[in-house]
């Protein structure tokens, strides 16, 4: 059976290579729709379906899906973090 290797990152650069590991992507755009979708089916979609989301209400709902989003990347780079000596 074949593993293969996680990426692992100590600079800025390399960081953003970890992020974009497709693994990671999926993991991170999967939580993201479904904590966001519940947050904003108890906080938004009243105000959607009743035709008085403003601008504002969507930007609401774009951090609603962005705050989950962050959180799973910042777990992702906190777990890939290699001290090198």
């Amino acid at each position: 059976m074949s593993r293969r290797t996680v990426p692992t990152w100590s600079t800025w650069r390399e960081l953003i290579t970890v992020i974009s590991y497709p693994a990671h992507v999926k993991r991170t755009v999967t939580i993201a729709l479904s904590v966001g979708t519940v947050f904003f089916t108890m906080n938004q979609l009243g105000t959607v379906l009743a035709g008085r989301a403003t601008a504002l209400v969507w930007l609401k709902v774009a951090l609603t899906y962005l705050t989950p989003l962050c959180v799973s990347n910042s777990g992702i780079a906190s777990a890939t973090h290699r001290r090198d000596p």
